[in-house]
């Protein structure tokens, strides 16, 4: 359903205004976890108490979304980073509603006239092995370490993307570089800020048309949220859980 209110979010040439603004709040406002439990998780993921990892680690999350929630928090090394926490049974709520959705698209399938078969199922299918993916924090990290690469490789300055720091990682804990900026869903700060976001959105679009043909993937949920516009211009691309792929005979 959050998914569904980030789709709704992003396509306000589809739907209207006022439920644009109301389900931005799915891109990163939904309700977080007490801290505690996410003392917790972060404990077992990484093997080790926090105080082994981070020297500070703010209780209060930055931003909440469906499949985790961030919170602000510094290395024992100095580094200013955030942590994505998955939160507890995501992977069995997905497993649950897929599966349930796959089934009612395979009985419309077979019951409506003219419909090829497992054609809309088999997108389905194809949906729920992504958002899976996107519950390995693993996957996620080295599809950052790729297209920060790619990046390097194409002498693109104009987009960044954080650094994943492995030491403090697991599969269900992603601590990154933290990235400095305004989201595109406030435009009061971008006001003040003298920020135009109209450039970097073009730098943002040209990258991202880039990757389709010269990275090993794409990023498959670029929605505002996912979007920062940093003090010095360049763009931010955040949330690499979800990603596609081109094959070279497609082109």
């Amino acid at each position: 359903y959050i998914k569904l209110g980030q789709f709704i979010a992003s396509s306000p040439s589809i739907f209207p205004a006022a439920y644009v603004e109301e389900f931005q709040r799915c891109l990163d406002q939904t309700p977080s976890l007490p801290f505690d439990k996410i003392k917790q998780i972060i404990e077992q993921d990484l093997g080790k108490p926090i105080s082994q990892v981070f020297s500070h680690i703010d209780t209060k999350a930055l931003a909440s979304a469906s499949i985790a929630q961030v919170h602000a928090a510094k290395l024992l090394s100095g580094e200013d980073v955030v942590v994505k926490v998955q939160k507890p049974g995501v992977q069995a709520v997905l497993t649950t509603d897929m599966n349930a959705v796959y089934l009612f698209t395979r009985i419309f399938e077979l019951i409506l006239p003219n419909t090829d078969k497992d054609a809309v199922a088999g997108l389905v299918s194809e949906m729920y092995q992504s958002m899976i993916d996107e519950c390995d924090f693993y996957k996620e990290a080295d599809n950052l370490r790729q297209f920060r690469q790619f990046l390097q490789d194409s002498n693109i300055d104009t987009v960044v993307a954080p650094k994943p720091y492995s030491q403090a990682s697991g599969s269900r804990v992603l601590t990154m570089e933290r990235l400095y900026g305004t989201a595109l869903t406030d435009p009061e700060t971008l006001e003040k800020r003298n920020i135009d976001p109209a450039q970097g959105l073009f730098n943002a679009l040209n990258t991202w048309f880039a990757s389709l043909t010269q990275c090993t993937f794409f990023h498959a949920d670029l929605h505002s949220g996912n979007l920062l516009l940093l003090d010095d211009g360049r763009v931010g691309f955040i949330d690499f859980g979800m990603v596609g792929r081109i094959q070279p005979e497609a082109w």
